[in-house]
């Protein structure tokens, strides 16, 4: 399962009303090889799940992760900061092993 703070849910509501998507557009969440730990973190809206998705709902946001990316995200939680340490949504993942400085990138 996948879960975001408050602060993702208030943020994710914010972009999707910026962005003139309707409420069924919902939060895509997976993981692509790539980054310099090895892995890296995807997040954009979709309004359609493929048969192989999960769809979870934390927050009365809709998170759909397909089933590959579940392995690697299982546990984790979507937040998002806006403080002078870092802008942007941020995965607090407990399978990582190791992640870059940036944390956008992350292996197992």
């Amino acid at each position: 399962m996948v879960t975001v703070s408050d602060s993702a849910k208030n943020k994710i509501v914010e972009l999707r009303k910026a962005d003139g998507f309707e409420e069924d557009y919902q939060i895509r969440v997976g993981v692509l090889g790539g980054g310099c730990s090895g892995l890296t973190y995807n997040l954009e809206f979709n309004s359609e799940s493929k048969p192989n998705d999960m769809v979870f709902e934390d927050k009365g946001v809709k998170i759909i992760v397909d089933k590959k990316s579940l392995l690697y995200l299982a546990g984790t939680t979507l937040d998002f900061s806006d403080g002078l340490n870092g802008k942007g949504f941020q995965f607090i993942n407990p399978n990582a092993t190791r992640t870059c400085g940036c944390g956008e990138s992350f292996a197992v």
